[in-house]
């Protein structure tokens, strides 16, 4: 039996191709070649390594023409073409021919991306006949379930954790299993939609070790470094309302053994690959058993060989000066934290631990440590005001932090969807941080100014000063003399200026400026009294004195 797994190409205004890596495929490849060592099995990813071209707006998005503008050069640019993110149609065709599978599986994570997973699985029945079984599985499946076989170009999906259900596939493919006993299996039967209840996966350091060896290296990388997702642990023990993996990986929390770990890492580092993005949901979730990791890590890469992000973000509560100065021996260079809102009053709405004392604290050390922070908040979160947002936003202005602000999006799945009517089609479309879909709360053109406020602000945070200046100074005189020889710092500080004199906020585009109509100024205006200062990623300090107005 030939088997092809594929990770689809998605379209959208931007691409995080950083963290698209085709894991759950590699592991269910892993699990076949140990229980079906026979079947030949090959990973494409469609995503990675193809490039990108301009496609048309789909129907559901056209409404963002008014807030995107092509040509946009402005270092406060929000999005400005659409494209599509990886291999075309026509190369897709080519390898179906080429490979001409039996089985193709095809990954459908993302649920704004569906249409390109569907795309592809009607291309499997148009290029290789009907008799070709396509098998879907991914967080979106996970979260719809049944819903993805009222397309009859799929044969059969699989929710929640892969392994198992295809291992037990491929045994009923071969006719030592009945298709009902298949775990989470869902499929038709006499044109009715049948779905099998899941049974526990293989045990989490059971799972065979994910095998990359149909990803180039090239294709995923770090800077110049070549890198590698890894799972240390699979769940998560939150409950966070705007979450859904609980979908994929149940409501249980399993950790690895620290021995396990090393042997992949190990592995890894044989195979080329110099950095290691952990994509757990909670990293450090059992503190000591992270502290165990890193000493292994210090021990088995003494000299800095290797280096390890957690780009899926980390709870800060269980970070503490020990382990933050593990981590940083261990090789981490930077921390992704996951603050999402610094009002007290939003614990309770969103189910999440928090303390924002203990967040300081983290901040504080690892900027010590030398460690850059990257720290999250979501803009838009049903049930949160506009000055709970405001507050997060001012909060995070204050620290040597970039804001990595993420404009909300409902995930099926996820338990505040449940405060929505069904979800619909469009509304899939909708599913993603460009199309500020969610305006239950506050409105489109605020969600929209305050995602441009924090970029603004990270532009300050950006700006190599040695010392304390105030934003005046920034904006005229000798130090505007030395930042702006650099071309785009100079145009981010002029449309400040004019923002701040003029009270508009300007495209600047290749043909001169353009008004932007949907940016609200009396927002930004409020938000720039309540802010003091700025302090820099280097621990400068730009204060906003009333002579910068």
């Amino acid at each position: 039996m030939k088997i092809l797994l594929i990770q689809p190409p998605v379209e959208d205004y931007y691409d995080t191709d950083i963290r698209l890596w085709p894991l759950g495929l590699a592991y269910i490849k892993g699990a076949i070649n140990y229980f079906h060592p026979a079947t030949d099995v090959v990973i494409r990813d469609y995503h990675a390594g193809h490039g990108r071209q301009m496609v048309s707006l789909p129907p559901e998005l056209q409404y963002l023409r008014e807030y995107y503008l092509p040509g946009d050069q402005s270092p406060f640019c929000t999005f400005t073409h659409y494209y599509r993110f990886g291999a075309s149609a026509a190369k897709i065709v080519e390898d179906l021919n080429l490979h001409s599978p039996d089985v193709v599986g095809i990954s459908c994570n993302f649920t704004p991306y569906f249409r390109q997973a569907l795309e592809v699985a009607k291309l499997v029945k148009k290029v290789l006949g009907p008799h070709v079984m396509v098998i879907m599985g991914g967080a979106h499946v996970s979260a719809v379930k049944l819903e993805m076989l009222r397309y009859f170009e799929v044969d059969f999906i699989i929710y929640g954790e892969a392994e198992r259900p295809m291992v037990e596939w491929m045994e009923w493919s071969q006719g030592k299993r009945r298709l009902q006993d298949v775990s989470a299996l869902g499929y038709r039967e006499n044109g009715v939609l049948k779905i099998n209840p899941s049974k526990e996966n293989f045990s989490i350091d059971d799972l065979p070790i994910p095998s990359f060896t149909d990803l180039p290296l090239a294709n995923y990388k770090m800077g110049r470094n070549p890198m590698a997702f890894m799972l240390t642990s699979r769940g998560c023990p939150h409950q966070c309302s705007f979450c859904s993996v609980h979908t994929t990986f149940g409501p249980s929390y399993r950790k690895r053994s620290t021995g396990s770990i090393i042997e992949e890492i190990e592995l890894r580092y044989r195979q080329g690959f110099r950095v290691i993005d952990f994509e757990d949901d909670n990293l450090t979730f059992f503190k000591d058993d992270m502290k165990q990791l890193m000493c292994s890590l210090i021990n088995h890469f003494p000299n800095g060989e290797m280096e390890f992000v957690a780009m899926n973000g980390l709870s800060y509560l269980s970070l503490d000066e020990e382990l933050l100065s593990l981590m940083k021996k261990a090789g981490f260079t930077q921390l992704n934290l996951s603050l999402v809102t610094s009002d007290e009053s939003m614990r309770a709405t969103t189910k999440r631990p928090h303390t924002v004392a203990h967040y300081k604290t983290v901040i504080e050390t690892a900027t010590r440590l030398g460690l850059k922070v990257i720290s999250y908040q979501i803009l838009g979160l049903p049930g949160e005001s506009l000055e709970s947002i405001i507050q997060t936003l001012c909060f995070h202005a204050q620290y040597p932090v970039l804001l990595g602000a993420s404009n909300f999006y409902l995930t099926p799945g996820s338990p505040v969807a449940e405060q929505f009517q069904s979800l619909t089609e469009e509304d899939y479309v909708r599913a993603r941080l460009s199309a500020m879909a969610i305006t239950k709360t506050i409105t489109r053109e605020e969600i929209y100014t305050l995602f441009i406020i924090t970029r603004l602000i990270n532009f300050l945070k950006g700006l190599s000063i040695n010392s304390n200046f105030t934003l005046s100074q920034v904006l005229s005189g000798e130090l505007y003399q030395q930042l702006s020889g650099q071309r785009r710092i100079g145009l981010g500080l002029e449309l400040l200026a004019q923002l701040l004199t003029e009270k508009k906020l300007y495209f600047a585009t290749s043909k001169g400026k353009i008004l932007n109509n949907k940016f609200k100024v009396e927002l930004f205006l409020q938000i720039w009294g309540k802010l003091d200062f700025i302090r820099t990623m280097g621990g400068q300090t730009i204060v906003l004195s009333e002579d910068a107005f």
